[in-house]
C-alpha cells in the first residue's frame, strides 16, 4: 500500500479473532470459577495467556508497520481520534463513579436523615441513624472503621503523580528537540514514579484492611472508596506499563520529531490519570 494514497486499507489480520477467543475463554473460565467449577481456573489461565500473546503479536505488528513507514496521514488522524474517544469514554466511566459518590453524600444520606421532610421519624429506618459522612450504613455494616486521612500516603501519592506529569512533559520536550537522552531519562523517571504510586497504594490498602477496619464491606463509604481508588490504581498500573513499552521503544531508537503518536497517546493517558487523581484526592480523601 503506497503511503500517499488517501485511504489506508490494512492487510488481513488474524489477531482480532485470536483476541476474541482469548477473551471468551477468560470470561467463561471466570464464570465457571465463580460457580466453583474446577475447570474455571485453568480456563482463566489459558484465556489470559492467549490475550497476552495477542497483545504482543498485534501491537508488535502495528509497531513494525509504523516504523516501516506504511501508515499515511489518514491513519495518523484515525489513531488520534481513536485515542480521544477512548479517553472520553474513560472520563464518562469515572464520571459515573464520582456521580455515585456525590449522590450518596449530597442526596441519599440527607434524605435518610429527614432533611428533605420525606421521613418524619428517622428511627423507622434504624435506631440512632446519623446523617453524616462518612457512614457505613445501618448497624455499622462491616463493623467500626477509621476514615482514610488525606495527609499521609495519599498526599505523597499526589506529589508523585504531579511530579510524573512534569517528567513525562520534560521527556516530550526532549523528543521534540531531538534529544533522545532527555527523552529516555524523562520516561525512566515517569515509569519509576508511576510504579511507586502503585506500591504505596498497596501499602495503603493493607493498612486499611489490617489496622483501620476499612474494607469493601464497610458500607457506602468503603465501597465508594475502594471503587474509585481501586479503578484509578488499575489505570495507573496500565499507564505505567504503556509508558514502559514507550520507554523501551525509545531506547531502541523509535519515534522521531515528526512521527511519535504512540508517545503522545501514552502522555495523554497519563495526564488524564493525573487529573482524575486530583479529583479523587479532593473529594474522596480531603473533603
Amino acid at each position: 500500500m503506497a503511503t500517499n494514497e488517501a485511504y489506508y486499507i490494512p492487510s488481513k489480520a488474524t489477531w482480532p479473532i485470536v483476541g476474541s477467543i482469548g477473551l471468551s475463554t477468560l470470561l467463561v473460565g471466570f464464570a465457571n470459577f465463580l460457580n466453583g467449577a474446577s475447570v474455571g481456573s485453568t480456563m482463566m489461565i489459558l484465556g489470559a495467556g492467549v490475550m497476552i500473546t495477542m497483545f504482543f503479536g498485534w501491537f508488535g505488528t502495528v509497531i513494525k508497520e509504523s516504523e516501516g513507514g506504511i501508515y499515511n496521514h489518514q491513519v495518523d488522524i484515525s489513531f488520534r481520534m481513536g485515542m480521544m474517544w477512548f479517553i472520553f469514554s474513560e472520563v464518562m466511566f469515572f464520571s459515573a463513579f464520582f456521580g455515585a459518590l456525590y449522590y450518596a453524600r449530597a442526596h441519599s444520606i440527607p434524605w435518610l436523615g429527614g432533611e428533605y421532610g420525606h421521613i418524619e421519624n428517622k428511627n423507622l429506618l434504624w435506631q440512632a441513624f446519623e446523617a453524616v459522612w462518612p457512614t457505613n450504613g445501618p448497624g455499622q455494616v462491616g463493623g467500626h472503621f477509621e476514615v482514610m486521612g488525606a495527609w499521609g500516603v495519599p498526599a505523597i501519592n499526589t506529589l508523585i503523580l504531579l511530579t510524573s506529569g512534569g517528567t513525562v512533559t520534560w521527556a516530550h520536550w526532549g523528543l521534540l528537540a531531538n534529544n533522545r537522552d532527555q527523552l529516555i531519562k524523562g520516561l525512566i523517571a515517569t515509569v519509576v514514579l508511576g510504579f511507586s504510586f502503585v506500591v504505596l497504594q498497596g501499602f495503603e490498602y493493607h493498612e486499611a484492611y489490617t489496622e483501620m477496619g476499612l474494607t469493601l464491606g464497610s458500607g457506602i463509604y468503603g465501597s465508594t472508596f475502594f471503587m474509585l481508588t481501586g479503578f484509578h490504581g488499575l489505570h495507573v498500573t496500565i499507564g505505567a506499563i504503556i509508558l514502559t513499552v514507550v520507554m523501551v521503544r525509545s531506547m531502541r531508537g523509535h519515534f522521531s520529531v515528526e512521527h511519535h503518536f504512540a508517545f503522545e497517546a501514552a502522555a495523554w493517558y497519563w495526564h488524564f490519570v493525573d487529573v482524575v487523581w486530583l479529583g479523587l484526592f479532593i473529594f474522596v480523601y480531603w473533603l
